[in-house]
């Protein structure tokens, strides 16, 4: 579905070839298992492994006339094996190999996303350290508030993807699980010691129940931790989105030399890649809205999984693959503008210190809401009025009647806005 958008690793994951050769390890696992139980001929196991194969075309010839692409593999399978054929799948249901196959994918899909989340963190974390003690202001509901340091509000990013990586681990683990257990999970027509068998071999611990199916809360959680993924993404695109607007100019992807920004005006720099990282993350939301929606399956199970699967699954982990990669490109060729921050923190002439003469003036005030009163009168004044903040505060004898010139000015400097950032660190950067 998002093909364009598919990295070699993954599309190499999510092949059809990829899939078959997962069912093929499935039904040879479980043929060695009845091999070791006595219920096939052991010696039909080395030449069912040797023979083993198929052809992704006719195997899709054979399902246009069955309708079951199951069945269709096992049909072309036995033009490979033979007679032996006889003893593949055996006791066995479709899901028995397609969900324990899928399992295995999904387990395969995650670890790159894994590595994608650790590389990025690393190149987060290079870039926080590097911006550390680099003011900038920082915003609530977009609007000036107080100095920050770019390093701390990386350091935030880096924290996020610290959780998001512990995330994953455990929507691994929840997914990589198998099942052999046959048409209703009773195993009626096999032995449990088979799905321990294959799911040993495998890397997958056996459902401690299942029906004819894996239950779908464990891909719901395994996509809907994409999505969060995927989420995170978008606000950290978002961000940079927000700050490279030409009134803020503070940060800006990286702009190579051949590159257009538009074909009408060529002054045009555009955070393109920013914008599509948060166009996909709408689309990973989607998938997971889809695989909430599988859980609901009737009785021992339904087939309204499957197809929706087959489009969520593969596009899910494609997308968060490819944003996280490109992300990371983002961070490391990410154009900082330092003195830009430093003009917009001034851009109120020192409205965002109010708080500082605030706390200041209310320990010698009589009453908080007095030294509120006294400060708000002059930010008022100053946002009006355009004059400095700092000045009005160092003529208003209302205030120096409690503060020393010293005293004022002591709360314009921006050292004391950034004086914790090295504990923020520490915190966030623990054992690292």
């Amino acid at each position: 579905m998002i093909a364009r958008y598919t990295l070699p690793k993954m599309q190499e994951l999510w092949s059809d070839e990829n899939k078959f050769r997962k069912w093929i390890e499935v039904e040879i696992l479980a043929c060695e298992a009845q091999a070791k139980l006595g219920n096939i001929p052991k010696s039909a196991v080395p030449r069912i492994r040797k023979k083993a194969n198929f052809n992704v075309k006719k195997i899709n010839q054979i399902e246009n006339k069955v309708h079951h692409d199951v069945v269709a593999f096992l049909n072309n399978l036995a033009e490979y094996i033979g007679e032996d054929s006889k003893y593949v799948h055996l006791g066995m249901t479709s899901y028995d190999v397609v969900d324990t196959a899928l399992s295995m994918i999904l387990r395969d899909a995650g670890n790159i996303i894994l590595k994608d989340l650790e590389e990025l963190n690393k190149v987060i974390k290079r870039r926080a350290f590097q911006y550390k003690m680099t003011p900038m202001i920082g915003r609530t509901h977009g609007v000036q508030a107080e100095p920050i340091s770019l390093g701390f509000k990386f350091a935030l990013w880096y924290s996020e993807i610290e959780r998001d990586i512990e995330r994953l681990k455990k929507a691994i683990k929840t997914v990589s699980v198998g099942k052999i257990s046959g048409a209703v999970g009773n195993f009626a027509h096999i032995s449990p010691k088979v799905e321990e068998y294959v799911c040993k071999k495998a890397g997958l611990a056996p459902a401690s129940v299942s029906t004819q199916i894996l239950q779908r809360d464990r891909h719901a959680e395994f996509v809907t931790c994409m999505a969060i993924i995927a989420g995170a993404i978008e606000k950290f695109a978002t961000e940079i989105r927000n700050l490279q607007r030409t009134e803020v100019l503070e940060l800006e992807e990286g702009f190579v030399k051949g590159q257009k920004g538009s074909s009408a005006m060529p002054h045009k720099r555009n955070p393109f890649m920013c914008e599509r990282l948060t166009g996909m993350s709408r689309l990973v939301r989607g998938d997971a809205l889809a695989a909430l929606e599988n859980m609901n399956l009737w009785h021992e199970r339904d087939i309204t999984n499957s197809a929706v699967e087959r489009v969520i699954l593969p596009d899910s982990t494609s997308l968060v693959d490819y944003m996280l990669v490109n992300f990371t490109r983002i961070m490391k060729n990410l154009t900082v503008y330092p003195k830009n921050m430093l003009k917009n923190i001034d851009l109120t002439k020192g409205l965002v210190f109010s708080q500082r003469v605030l706390t200041k003036l209310t320990k010698k005030t009589h009453t908080r809401e007095e030294a509120y009163a006294y400060v708000q009168e002059n930010a008022t004044r100053a946002w009006e009025t355009g004059e400095s903040f700092k000045e009005l505060v160092l003529k208003d004898q209302r205030i120096k009647k409690y503060l020393s010139n010293e005293e004022i000015l002591d709360c314009f400097d921006l050292k004391y806005f950034l004086k914790n950032v090295d504990y923020i660190f520490k915190r966030v950067f623990k054992k690292k």
